[in-house]
C-alpha cells in the first residue's frame, strides 16, 4: 500500500482567501458570518449568511472558459490554482502526467434556476446560453477544472452532502494508496447565494439569532437553534509518499485513516451509530488508538439533534479521554459540500500554528456536549494526529486521520 501524503493546499473562505488569512482568523476566533438584507427582501426567515467574495476571473481565464464556470467552480479555480502552486507543481509538470481530480460537489441551484427563469420568462431555450447546461450540472466544477489545468486522470464529482469534500479526500487517498493514481486533486465547493440554500431556510433549518450574527453559528451550546449557510472552495493535492519525495515536494501531512458509513435512518435527523462507526473505521484504518488522536475537528452544525447526537457518538469512541474537540462551523458556518476538505485545512492550519481555535460561542453545555471537552477560546497546543468528521443528508458519514509528517 503507498503512503499518501498531503503537498499542497488551498482555500477560498469567509475566513480569508490565503492560507494565511485563514490562519490568523482562526487564531484570532474571527467570525465570518453576517445578516444579508438580500434574503430577506426574498422572503427569507433567517437572513444570516456567510460573506464568501466572488473571485473576479476576467484578468485571469479567457472568457471562452468563464462562461462554463457558475459561482462553485470559481471558488473551486481559485483554490486549486493556489494549491498547486503551494505543492510547487507547474502546468508543464500536469501536462505531463497523470493527474486526477475528485471534488465534492452536491448542487448548482443558481444556475438552474437562472436558466429555467430565461426559459419561463423568454418562451425561448436558446436564451439559456451556451454555457448553461455545463454551469448547471452537479459534475459542473471537475469538468471546468479538469479542462483549464489539462488534468488527465480519474475526473469525478463526489455527491455526497456535506460529506461531499471529506468522501473526496478519502477516495482519492484510497486509489493511491492502491496504486491507481500518483496524484489527485481533491477537495469540494459550495456556491453562497440564496437560491442555494432557500429550501433549507423552508424547513427552518437556519439560525434566527439574526441580531448577532457573529454569535448565531454556537455548535454543542445548550442554546443553539440552527446552522448558518456558508461556502467557497477547498483544495488539497494528495500524492503518493514516493512521487512526493522523487519531486522533493513539502509534504505538510499524511492522510493516515478514512472512515466511512451509512445510517440507515432517518434522511434528515443522524444517529449516534453511524457516525460512531465512521470514527471506528478511521482509526482503525489509521493504524492508531484512540488516545493517540489529538484534536477532533467535529462536523457539528448547530443543530440540537446533530449536535447531540455526534458529542454522543464522540464519547463513545474516546470515552472520557480529554481529546479538545472543536467546530469550526462556529466561525464559518456550514460550508456544505465544502465543509469536509476546508476543514482538513484548517485543522492543518492549526497543528502548524500550535494551536486549537476556540469553539465559538460555547457558553452552557448541554446534557450531551458536557461530557466531552470543547474549548470556548483559542488554546495554545501542540498536536501531531488529528481526526475530521463530515456527516450529511441520507445518513452519509465520512471522517479522516491525518497526521503530520
Amino acid at each position: 500500500m503507498q503512503r499518501v501524503v498531503i503537498t499542497g493546499m488551498g482555500i477560498w473562505s469567509c475566513l480569508g482567501t490565503s492560507l494565511e488569512e485563514v490562519q490568523k482568523s482562526l487564531r484570532e476566533g474571527r467570525s465570518g458570518i453576517i445578516l444579508d438584507p438580500a434574503r430577506k427582501e426574498l422572503g427569507f426567515r433567517s437572513g444570516l449568511t456567510a460573506k464568501v467574495p466572488l473571485p473576479d476571473l476576467k484578468s485571469v481565464l479567457p472568457r471562452a472558459q468563464r462562461v462554463y464556470m457558475p459561482e462553485p467552480a470559481m471558488y473551486a479555480y481559485c483554490a486549486t490554482r493556489d494549491a498547486l502552486r503551494s505543492a510547487g507543481i507547474s502546468q508543464e509538470w500536469l501536462d505531463s502526467h497523470e493527474v486526477g481530480l475528485l471534488y465534492g460537489n452536491d448542487s448548482t441551484a443558481d444556475a438552474v434556476y437562472k436558466s429555467i427563469s430565461k426559459i419561463v420568462e423568454k418562451k425561448d431555450t436558446m436564451l439559456c446560453g451556451s454555457g448553461a447546461i455545463f454551469q448547471s450540472m452537479n459534475s459542473t466544477v471537475t469538468m471546468n477544472l479538469g479542462v483549464i489545468f489539462h488534468l488527465k486522470g480519474i475526473n469525478l464529482t463526489v455527491s455526497g452532502a456535506c460529506a461531499s469534500g471529506s468522501h473526496a479526500i478519502g477516495l482519492g487517498a484510497m486509489l493511491i494508496q492502491n496504486g491507481l493514481q500518483e496524484m489527485v486533486i481533491c477537495g469540494g465547493a459550495q456556491e453562497v447565494n440564496p437560491a442555494a440554500t432557500g429550501s433549507f431556510d423552508g424547513i427552518s433549518a437556519f439560525s434566527m439569532r439574526e441580531s448577532e450574527p457573529e454569535k448565531a453559528s454556537r455548535p454543542f451550546d445548550r442554546d443553539r437553534d440552527g446552522l448558518i449557510p456558508g461556502g467557497g472552495a477547498a483544495t488539497v493535492i494528495l500524492e503518493s509518499y514516493d512521487s512526493a519525495v522523487k519531486r522533493g515536494a513539502p509534504i505538510i501531512a499524511e492522510v493516515l485513516g478514512y472512515g466511512f458509513s451509512a445510517n440507515g435512518d432517518h434522511i434528515s435527523s443522524p444517529n449516534v451509530d453511524g457516525p460512531a462507526r465512521s470514527l471506528e473505521m478511521a482509526i482503525r484504518r489509521a493504524g492508531v488508538s484512540a488516545a493517540e488522536i489529538e484534536y477532533v475537528n467535529a462536523h457539528a452544525t448547530s443543530t440540537l439533534v446533530g449536535d447531540a447526537n455526534e458529542a454522543k457518538a464522540i464519547l463513545r469512541v474516546f470515552g472520557t479521554s480529554k481529546v479538545p474537540v472543536t467546530s469550526t462551523k462556529s466561525q464559518t458556518g456550514h460550508e456544505m459540500w465544502m465543509a469536509g476538505a476546508s476543514e482538513v485545512i484548517y485543522s492543518i492550519l492549526m497543528m502548524q500554528g500550535g494551536f486549537v481555535a476556540g469553539n465559538l460561542n460555547f457558553e452552557n453545555p448541554d446534557e450531551d456536549s458536557a461530557r466531552i471537552w470543547i474549548p470556548a477560546k483559542t488554546i495554545d497546543r501542540h498536536f501531531d494526529t488529528f481526526l475530521s468528521n463530515s456527516f450529511g443528508f441520507g445518513g452519509t458519514n465520512s471522517t479522516l486521520v491525518i497526521r503530520r509528517v
